[in-house]
């Protein structure tokens, strides 16, 4: 029965390959679930490779420079990190419910692995260097406020999804509000809430910074933070975002509507 239903996965993604995605690139439409059909497309996923690689590579030289000075906790500031890890999280769960490119939700997946243990090391060097319990206490605290915010914001904001009307078509991924090629798509509900749920990741990104920027300032320093971490994000934002611009919309579908739909994860990269 399992090599019964293992023949008939391949069969019939065989046949999606041919009906959704004509001329499509065989391996990456089984790889990484995108339909690559010209230059454009495959510009888009090279630059979404690279944008993963270069978060994957990113935190590596901070490990190394928080384990050779042994001052992680005072290098950087606790907000940034906390900031950081609900922006990330806002992005993946916002990625998977309005229908990004697979190379998105895989990066996203990537964003909160590395924050998680970025975390895991700075309360490693906070309780190392004996920071006071009550500190600690605090930051778990403030966790939790910004957890619960992430949610409190997606709530209150979740909409109905607009009532379908004539010329309502139906899509792999995306619905059409009208005829006019021009017009933007219409949101379902999960579409809608993930939209939600990526603008406000998009602005924890923005704010997550300003309390590092604090941190130097007060410090008169930055020593203890990597140069190269910050160098990295830089390049694997703007790759990232060049990768969803580049991208073909699917056919039948606007380049407007496109870059609305993709808007939140756009600014919150570039």
């Amino acid at each position: 029965a399992m090599s019964d239903a293992i023949r008939f996965r391949q069969s019939s993604g065989d046949g999606n390959l041919s009906s959704l995605c004509p001329n499509g690139t065989e391996w990456i439409w089984h790889g990484l679930g995108e339909c690559v059909r010209d230059a454009r497309d495959i510009a888009s996923v090279i630059l979404g490779l690279l944008s993963l690689v270069c978060f994957m590579v990113s935190s590596l030289p901070q490990y190394y420079r928080s384990c050779k000075t042994g001052n992680m906790d005072s290098a950087l500031s606790i907000f940034f990190l906390l900031l950081w890890l609900a922006g990330d999280t806002c992005n993946l769960i916002g990625s998977v419910l309005a229908e990004q490119l697979p190379l998105q939700i895989y990066t996203a997946v990537y964003y909160v692995f590395a924050d998680l243990l970025m975390l895991s090391m700075y309360f490693y060097y906070s309780t190392k260097n004996r920071l006071a319990i009550h500190r600690n206490r605090r930051l778990m605290n403030v966790a939790g406020v910004l957890c619960g915010l992430g949610i409190s914001a997606s709530m209150l904001q979740l909409s109905p999804a607009p009532a379908p009307g004539p010329g309502h078509a139906s899509g792999p991924h995306r619905t059409l509000l009208s005829l006019d090629q021009q017009a933007i798509e219409a949101f379902s509900t999960k579409e809608t809430i993930g939209f939600v749920i990526g603008s406000f990741s998009s602005l924890l990104y923005l704010s997550s910074r300003l309390p590092q920027i604090y941190t130097n300032f007060r410090r008169k320093s930055t020593e203890g933070v990597s140069y190269f971490l910050f160098a990295l994000v830089i390049l694997g934002n703007s790759t990232y975002g060049l990768s969803v611009l580049v991208k073909n919309p699917d056919e039948g579908h606007s380049e407007s509507s496109y870059i609305v739909h993709h808007l939140p994860w756009l600014i919150g990269s570039l």
